[in-house]
Parts: structure tokens; C-alpha cells; sequence
């Protein structure tokens, strides 16, 4: 008799020499399977599609590289005698950004021209037809039968819009500054952008408002989102948990974000960083 088939009332069947218990379960599992994600992911890398909306001179190049920590975005500001460009193109770069071993493709779109205007009627037509092109494009390579095994992503994972810290007022000066909200380009673009794609507003040099004009300011933009039903970032869709729930809480207090940018370093307290120097101290960007 074969002494593998050998076996005593009450007693399991041994296992195979060649193949131990310990070893047959050892990559089985939902851990075995996150942790091959994670290197399949970190060995193919990233891709993150930003695009950035305001009128010219709100800092939105700075605040590009101020974010990624790198020249990812270099401003062309036109000389003084050049005429306003009458149609909006739009502009897109590419970089490899790499930290600790992860790559991200990261795409930054500029919208030069948006808002400078006299007449903007309709200004946002080429952004909107820009988004909907690469998520058009995107389905069409996703649902071919014999499609490739990575899909060049250009769809806009994120919209950052712009607001100036002036905002829209017909009021007094000192009235104004507690009565600043958002334009009616603003108002009207918005409701139509984030129906689009994620939408993340943010006050532009955030620097030149009291700490007072700036909360004041946050407060009455958040009014205008609520009354003109416009949902940005984080949508309430995002929800799905109470945990969820707490952390997106905390982020639409802080909507919009105030922003300062910031390209050069300077040495505070023997450590480098990035801010803009002013007569009354550095400001961290």
C-alpha cells in the first residue's frame, strides 16, 4: 500500500512533501494581493492631469511650481506693447516628476487669455470642449475590443479656478472689502465646469487681504456656491462613510483654499524655504 494513502481513524490526510502547507498558502490572500497592486502601480507610475483657470497675473504658474516643489510651469507674460490675444488656446506641458522611487506624469493645461477680455461672453467654450474632447477620446479607447494595454490618459483629473482677491463689488471701497464675492464670469462658468470635472477654487494672492478680509471673503464665495448650486470639490457624492464624511466636512470649510506662491527660497531659521520676502517678514508659499 502506498504509505501517502496511509491514514488512522480520526487522523487528516498528510500532505505532499512537495508541496508544504506553510509554502501552498503563503501568497494567498487579499494582503498578497494589495501588496503586487502597489508594485505593479509604483512600476507603471502615475499620471495627474491639472488644469488651471484665471485671468492673467493671479500667480497660477508660481502656484504650479510652488505645489509640485519643481519648474514644472513657466509663465509667458506678454510685453506691454503686444496686443490681448482675441481667442483663448489653450496650452499644455508634460513632465516626469520622480520622488523615492515614484513616477507621475503630470499635465498641466493653461488657459491664457480667459477672462482678459472686453466682451467674455461664451469665453469658456474652447476649456469646456477641451474636457469633454480627452474624456471622449479616453471611452473611445476603453471600449475598442483589442484596445492597448495602458491607455494614454489626458483627461482633466482636476480643474484649479482661479479667483481674484478683488472679487466683484460696485460698492464704496471700505464697503467693498466686506463685501467682496464672486464675479458673474465666475458664477456663470462655474455652474457649467463642475458638471465637468472636479473643480477646486482657490483666492489668488491670498497675500494682499487681512486675515480678516480673507475669512470674510471665503465666507461670502461659500454663499454664492450654495445659492447658485455649484458643487465643487469634494462633491457630497464622496460621502460613503463616516469617516469620509468628517475629512470632506473639513476640507469644504477651508473652500477656497487661499493661496500664496512662492518660487525662490530663502533661509529662515537655518532652514530653507520656499516664500516671498516682504519688507515685514517671509512669507511661506
Amino acid at each position: 500500500m502506498d504509505p501517502l494513502r496511509q491514514s488512522s481513524p480520526g487522523s487528516s490526510r498528510p500532505s505532499s512533501p512537495r508541496t508544504p502547507p506553510c509554502e501552498m498558502f503563503d501568497y494567498v490572500g487579499i494582503e498578497a494581493v494589495l501588496d503586487q497592486l502597489k508594485i505593479k502601480a509604483m512600476k507603471m507610475g502615475f499620471e495627474f492631469n491639472i488644469m488651471v483657470v484665471g485671468q492673467s497675473g493671479l500667480g497660477k504658474s508660481t502656484m504650479v511650481n510652488t505645489l509640485f516643489k519643481s519648474k514644472v510651469w513657466k509663465s509667458n507674460i506678454p510685453n506691454l506693447g503686444t496686443p490681448t490675444p482675441q481667442t483663448l488656446k489653450l496650452h499644455s506641458v508634460t513632465h516626469i516628476i520622480e520622488e523615492k522611487g515614484v513616477k507621475l506624469k503630470l499635465t498641466v493645461t493653461d488657459t491664457p487669455g480667459f477672462g482678459d477680455q472686453i466682451n467674455n461672453d461664451k469665453c469658456w467654450d474652447p476649456i469646456l470642449g477641451y474636457i469633454n474632447e480627452q474624456y471622449e477620446r479616453y471611452l473611445q479607447e476603453e471600449i475598442l475590443i483589442t484596445r492597448q494595454r495602458h491607455i494614454p490618459d489626458t483627461r482633466v483629473h482636476c480643474c484649479v479656478y482661479f479667483v481674484p482677491p478683488t472679487g466683484a463689488t460696485c460698492l464704496g471701497r471700505e464697503e467693498g472689502r466686506r463685501r467682496r464675492s464672486l464675479r458673474p464670469l465666475d458664477i456663470e462658468f462655474l455652474q457649467r465646469l463642475c458638471r465637468a470635472v472636479n473643480v477646486v477654487p482657490v483666492i489668488a494672492r491670498a497675500d494682499s487681504l487681512t486675515i480678516e478680509e480673507r475669512e470674510t471673503f471665503r465666507q461670502r464665495i461659500q454663499h454664492n456656491l450654495r445659492s447658485h448650486c455649484i458643487e465643487v470639490y469634494p462633491q457630497k457624492s464622496l460621502d460613503e462613510d463616516t469617516n469620509d464624511r468628517i475629512l470632506n466636512s473639513k476640507i469644504r470649510d477651508r473652500i477656497p483654499f487661499a493661496v500664496v506662491g512662492a518660487d525662490r527660497e530663502h533661509l529662515v531659521n537655518g532652514k530653507c524655504v520656499l516664500g516671498r520676502k516682504t519688507k515685514w517678514g517671509i512669507i511661506e508659499g
